[in-house]
């Protein structure tokens, strides 16, 4: 009897918590509900979809389809600037970061001529570069050049792996979109008077270079010695099975001899 009471009281318990457990999810939804209404009353009900960016941008990185998609925004929340059509965003190259989920503005992609950082040591100076003579304007802030001057019949490279600090760009982001554009490099101070001299007297081309012989040689190096680490295990386990497996025909053998005797 005893035993049944306590079972029952329990019971009652266990429902006890559970009401008052439902009471407390129900009002938490409500207040929950009641400050989303407050917040959509007081920013706007008005949602519109805007260009937000899938992954971190750097600086000076052209922006391809897979950094940014568009998402429904509070419309009184958006940023001054925001962009709303992917054909904004894409193909464009981002003057400063843009940070994975982050509203894309049209800051992002304009030029504060006031911010330009020239290395320590180092002098900036412009030049002019026509689309063809700069890798057919491909040539962003950011890259490494190496520069050639031909005039005549004369070509000769005068300065090599010259950072590329700063470059005209078009509505398209690209030097294809004027005839004659520039770029700002940034060079040793004895050397500036050179480079000024030889983009007036002779025509300037900029060339990308690609990795050495020496580089890629030692990269095949490290991937090859990865893979046979990777593999040498593989030896060891072939003989311990052989191993294995002559122990167990010598036994077997053994075995045989005793029952012929």
């Amino acid at each position: 009897m005893k035993q049944k009471r306590m079972t029952l009281i329990a019971i009652a318990c266990g429902l006890l918590c559970a009401a008052c457990l439902a009471a407390f999810m129900l009002n938490v939804q409500g207040e929950a509900s009641a400050a989303r209404a407050e917040a959509l009353a007081r920013y706007g009900g008005e949602q519109v979809e805007v260009c937000v960016a899938t992954r971190d941008v750097a600086s000076g990185e052209r922006v391809d389809l897979s950094a940014v998609e568009t998402r429904l925004w509070v419309a009184d929340l958006l940023p001054e600037g925001a962009l709303r059509d992917t054909s904004d965003v894409v193909g464009k190259t981002a003057t400063s970061s843009i940070i994975k989920g982050e509203v894309i503005t049209s800051k992002r992609f304009e030029r504060d001529r006031d911010s330009l950082e020239v290395p320590v040591g180092k002098e900036a100076v412009s030049v002019p570069a026509k689309a063809v003579q700069a890798v057919g304007g491909a040539i962003r802030p950011g890259m490494s050049v190496d520069v050639y001057s031909s005039g005549g019949t004369a070509t000769s490279a005068i300065a090599r792996n010259v950072l590329v600090i700063d470059a005209s760009v078009g509505d398209s982001n690209s030097l294809v979109s004027s005839s004659v554009g520039w770029l700002t490099l940034a060079v040793e101070p004895d050397r500036v008077e050179e480079i000024v001299s030889a983009a007036n007297k002779t025509e300037l081309y900029f060339v990308l270079p690609g990795e050495s012989p020496e580089e890629a040689a030692k990269r095949q190096a490290q991937g090859g010695q990865a893979s046979s680490a990777d593999s040498a295990d593989s030896p060891r386990e072939s003989s311990g099975a052989s191993a294995s497996a002559n122990a167990a025909k010598s036994s077997a053998a053994a075995s045989s001899g005793g029952e012929q005797g």
